[in-house]
């Protein structure tokens, strides 16, 4: 009958710990098997995975490439299979934060052709691709884009005050 007293770990599965320094005869005495000298036998020794001694590391032997546009514009992409599901006629982006199918406020929307559409929906968004733009209009549906026409009107705003159209006072 087994009880709690008779409890033991299974063979081989507990091993004494290594004794480090502790005479010749141990196997592991004097330098306490660092060998000799050098940087590995110092106390405190700690490596990084990209030293590479003397040798020319691997990040500075390749070759750098392209670079990095800081005025990239990054978009929070919705396919149009996503617009399907939620089931609302006037789609814009405070609709699909609330709605969860985008998770960041002040990032701009883009909705691309991923999957179908059947049902008419009117989509404000400040980007469309090609294939998304004609499976909604396929739909009976429309596409407004954000941000392009409000800076039209402004730009139309301060032209129209006056130009070489012949509409000067006298």
């Amino acid at each position: 009958m087994f009880d709690l007293s008779s409890l033991k770990p299974s063979r081989g599965s507990v091993k004494n710990r290594k004794r480090l320094g502790r005479g010749a005869g141990s196997g592991t005495g004097k330098t306490s098997g660092k060998g000799h000298k050098g940087q590995k036998s110092r106390s405190g020794y700690k490596s990084k995975p990209w030293n590479e001694g003397g040798q020319m590391p691997l990040q500075r032997r390749l070759p750098k490439r392209g670079f990095t546009n800081i005025f990239r514009t990054e978009y929070q992409e919705v396919a149009v299979s996503r617009l399907a599901v939620l089931g609302i006629d006037d789609i814009t982006p405070e609709v699909l934060l609330k709605e969860r199918a985008v998770s960041r406020k002040g990032i701009p929307v883009k909705i691309l052709g991923n999957g179908e559409i059947d049902k008419a929906v009117r989509v404000k968004a400040h980007a469309f691709s090609k294939s998304a733009v004609e499976k909604i209009e396929k739909a009976g549906g429309k596409i407004e884009i954000i941000g392009k026409n409000e800076e039209k009107k402004k730009n139309g705003a301060s032209e129209s005050g006056g130009g070489e159209d012949g509409g000067e006072k006298s």
